[in-house]
């Protein structure tokens, strides 16, 4: 009879217990502040992509303002790079007390798990919803010359085009090379996809004429499409846009279709909630301020200002949409 395995395995056994009882009073220990006082210093907004992006201009909208309401700084620090990984390990890694948080695009949560096979971080697991902030849809726009002027018109001549209508979009599992492959399967339409590397790519390329239909934000086509130089079909939100009233939305002819990009803040597993339901209330404060309606809107976004359990579901809602087209694309998970 071997008596010399548990003695062994001691040290491991006493540490895993140490392991489980520290990670149980980590939650209990961010509570010695209380929720009256928070935030009592300085709060940080993770954001996973370079300065000027959709997710960078909202947590600086939003920081400043919180900053202003609250008197304590909300601070941005940027953390590009491995599609969110960088930012998302960032967070993990920090103290569970409400005083760093990841503010990002919908991507992270409900696409990067499809298209990545050992993701450095499970959404569900690591994760809680705080607030959705906004949402940003994106616009489908022609060339000047292609022979259709509305949304109807573009899917006639997508079913019955001899050759497949070339689209831009910024890149494979983007929002908005999903948007045209949603509508692809819906409608059973001839699209080819042109990848670039960001809308700053394909928009160009629109205009130049290099491929048909470009998939972008608002004030990425508006200026082209004042002069002329393209033509903005459809929107790919729920219903018609607040930012362009008198464009349909794709969902007009497909029920239920909606694509439009969301924006919220997470906090990492274990945070107090009472913190964070504060912090969500006082976010939902801010983007109803007609000032940063008008500021958001003027950027092409739409403050939405919901509360952790609205953005949990908008999260699970939007992963779900998305697991059509991704299958639909052939798009496989990398390692």
């Amino acid at each position: 009879m071997n008596t010399r395995q548990p003695l062994r395995s001691l040290p491991k056994r006493l540490a895993r217990i140490g392991l489980a009882a520290l990670l149980t009073c980590a939650p209990m220990l961010s509570y010695a502040e209380d929720v009256s006082e928070y935030p009592s210093r300085p709060v940080r907004f993770i954001v996973p992509y370079a300065t000027g992006g959709l997710p960078d201009t909202v947590a600086r909208i939003v920081g400043q303002r919180l900053t202003e309401n609250l008197g304590k700084s909300f601070v941005v620090e940027n953390k590009p790079g491995a599609n969110g990984v960088v930012a998302a390990q960032t967070l993990m890694g920090s103290p569970r007390d409400g005083y760093t948080l990841l503010l990002t695009d919908g991507s992270m949560m409900s696409i990067n798990p499809s298209l990545y096979k050992d993701l450095a971080y499970e959404p569900k697991r690591d994760f809680m919803p705080v607030s959705l902030i906004a949402t940003s849809p994106l616009f489908i726009a022609a060339r000047p010359d292609f022979p259709a002027d509305t949304l109807k018109d573009f899917v006639e001549l997508a079913k019955t085009s001899p050759k497949g209508i070339t689209y831009g979009s910024s890149g494979i599992g983007s929002s908005h090379h999903l948007t045209m492959e949603a509508l692809k399967s819906a409608l059973n339409l001839k699209l080819d996809h042109v990848p670039f590397r960001g809308s700053g790519q394909a928009v160009p390329a629109l205009v130049g004429k290099q491929v048909d239909i470009v998939v972008a934000a608002l004030p990425s086509l508006a200026g082209f499409a004042q002069k002329g130089q393209a033509k903005i079909l459809a929107t790919n939100s729920l219903k018609r846009s607040s930012l362009a009233p008198d464009i349909p939305a794709v969902s007009e002819i497909v029920p239920g279709f909606n694509f439009a990009v969301t924006v919220g803040l997470l906090a990492p597993a274990g945070t107090p909630p009472e913190f964070m339901k504060k912090l969500s209330a006082e976010i939902a404060k801010v983007v109803k301020q007609p000032e940063v309606i008008k500021q958001m809107q003027g950027l092409g976004i739409e403050p939405v200002g919901g509360s952790p359990e609205e953005y949990a579901k908008a999260i699970d809602d939007e992963a779900a949409r998305y697991a059509g087209p991704i299958k639909a694309a052939g798009i496989k998970p990398e390692n």
